[in-house]
């Protein structure tokens, strides 16, 4: 067992030793020790820290950094993620790997400091302009959000393509035990700019977008098909499977397990990918199942669209969907309960 350590300070620390080398950002509760973290431990390892003088300046610079070939970073939360989503869609244009790492709060438009998963639709379905999506990484543990800051760039690199970090700002201010990886070498790719233009870029008066189209959709079907994670359990037999990510997820583990012990036949699917979006964990739920329940820090609720199109998808059935938004906070396993037996009791009606 590792020692204990705040979420912000470990994916901060986690990123360094993943080999990134340049951050640029600007605070904003809840994700500003990551900010305080690294404004000393880059320049220990010889990277390069930036308090840029906004959320947009900084995203900016992590453009920059990206096109020479550095593996960059930055963080943010709810309304800062809004004002970085520009640069996100220069990133993606370009293909530029970068890592944007969003502790989630709750808020109706600007937002309060309340942990929430209300940014969900943002981060899934590309919050900028234009045709792009972007890996998105859920955590559901110190440990896991520590284990995804690698793959978040390791992914970004090999797809060429922005990941972004989707936890929410209980993990980050959280104790846990945590074992750190090992420092990996920081290496600069050949793609990016050395100074004499030896790798020339296409003007965009030159491009050919019907045939980029043709690539990007190849591209993002390669990662559909190939990086979707999840945690599931119980599914074979599940009269009603529920869905949650992150900290909520967590809470629904043991909510089933604690049901399954009372006599109830139910299962959980855990998202660890939210873009792309598990269906394959679908393909293992009961044919029979009767229902499945979205556990939800939000208002509206929003996976509770992809999991009905995904159900409709893959089991090409008109089984029922339910959610029953937990506005913000972390659902307890107590509330999740009784959102099941609402649900059997007819109660909860279906969204979908």
């Amino acid at each position: 067992m590792g020692d204990m350590i705040k979420g912000n300070e470990a994916i901060a620390e986690a990123a360094i030793r993943s080999g990134a080398r340049f951050y640029a950002g600007y605070p904003i509760t809840p994700s500003t020790e990551i900010m305080e973290y690294l404004s000393y431990r880059l320049d220990e390892v010889g990277g390069a820290f930036v308090q840029a003088e906004s959320e947009i300046a900084g995203i900016n610079m992590v453009i920059g950094a990206a096109s020479c070939g550095v593996r960059a970073f930055t963080a943010s939360s709810g309304p800062g993620i809004s004002l970085k989503q520009e640069g996100m869609t220069t990133l993606s244009d370009e293909e530029l790997p970068a890592v944007v790492i969003n502790m989630v709060r709750y808020g109706n438009g600007i937002g309060t400091l309340l942990t929430a998963q209300c940014d969900y639709l943002r981060e899934t379905r590309g919050g900028g302009n234009g045709d792009y999506r972007c890996i998105v990484l859920c955590p559901s543990s110190i440990q896991e959000a520590v284990e995804l800051v690698g793959l978040a760039f390791d992914l970004a690199e090999k797809y060429r393509m922005v990941s972004v970090l989707m936890s929410e700002g209980a993990l980050g201010q959280m104790m846990e035990p945590c074992e750190l990886p090992e420092m990996k070498e920081p290496k600069r790719y050949s793609w990016g700019f050395d100074g004499k233009y030896t790798n020339k870029l296409i003007g965009i008066f030159d491009r050919d977008s019907m045939k980029e189209s043709i690539l990007l959709n190849d591209k993002y079907n390669k990662v559909k098909e190939n990086e979707q994670r999840w945690e599931s359990g119980y599914v074979e037999d599940a009269e009603y499977v529920f869905v949650s990510y992150g900290l909520p997820g967590r809470s629904s583990i043991g909510a089933v397990e604690q049901l399954r012990n009372e006599g109830h036949k139910v299962g959980f699917i855990r998202p660890i990918t939210a873009w792309p979006f598990p269906e394959k964990a679908f393909k293992e739920v009961n044919p029979n199942v009767k229902g499945f329940i979205t556990i939800e820090a939000n208002a509206t609720g929003q996976m509770v669209d992809d999991v009905a199109l995904t159900v409709k998808r893959v089991m090409k059935s008109d089984i029922s969907v339910y959610c029953n938004p937990h506005v913000y906070g972390i659902p307890s396993m107590k509330s999740i309960k009784e959102d099941y037996h609402k649900v059997v009791s007819g109660e909860l009606k279906e969204v979908y």
